[in-house]
């Protein structure tokens, strides 16, 4: 299965590979081996990366899920979020190009509040990248009115956010919601009251892999 968000960036390969493959017929010349090799990498590789593989999501509205693939590069206490209106804790998941990179709401609630921002494209381990670079962010209110924050964070490579949810609707722990094209990071803010079962350096499932229980 491959992402809908990944259609038209498939479509457009696909028709790149068929023509090189048609240039190299035309040379009929050793160098089209060349360009066979080239229109095959760029087919396989971008259905690999759109890829959407199944999960097993849990049947839990009180958990906190991982909305992305990668690995935690930043866990750490913060000062004063926006939507939180206090002090929390950081959770920030590193997405390679070879990762998975769909993205997943991490908590069941109603989306309080959404906001899309054009920026920078620092690389997405900076410090300032949840700060500078192009990102959206959410804020997502649980029934039992904990509030979480996450936001999707471009990259030095990646150049494209899709996001699929707006302020009033009302959202699953898993929900497939958007992707990040090419590289990047998701930020989870959570209240200092609530403990994490990740640390710095885990690798984590989107959708699967759960940062804590509320």
């Amino acid at each position: 299965m491959f992402a809908k968000d990944g259609y038209s960036t498939i479509r457009n390969v696909s028709i790149i590979a068929l023509v090189l493959i048609a240039v190299g017929v035309y040379l009929n010349h050793w160098s089209s081996f060349i360009l066979y090799g080239l229109a095959i990498f760029l087919e396989l590789f971008t259905l690999y990366f759109f890829r959407n593989p199944k999960r097993n999501i849990p049947d839990n509205d009180n958990i906190l899920l991982s909305p992305a693939d990668g690995k935690v590069i930043v866990l750490k206490k913060v000062d004063y979020n926006k939507y939180l209106e206090g002090p929390g804790t950081q959770i920030s998941i590193f997405l390679s190009p070879l990762d998975v990179h769909v993205n997943r709401v991490p908590i069941t609630g109603k989306v309080e509040y959404a906001a899309y921002f054009k920026g920078q494209y620092l690389v997405a381990w900076h410090e300032k990248a949840s700060e500078l670079n192009e990102r959206s962010e959410f804020g997502v209110k649980h029934e039992s009115g904990l509030k979480v924050f996450f936001n999707q964070i471009t990259g030095y490579i990646a150049r494209r956010i899709t996001f699929h949810i707006k302020e009033g609707d009302s959202v699953k722990a898993g929900y497939l919601f958007g992707m990040m094209k090419f590289g990047s990071r998701m930020d989870i803010i959570v209240p200092e009251s609530v403990n994490l079962l990740v640390k710095e350096g885990d690798v984590v499932v989107g959708g699967e892999t759960i940062l804590a229980n509320l």
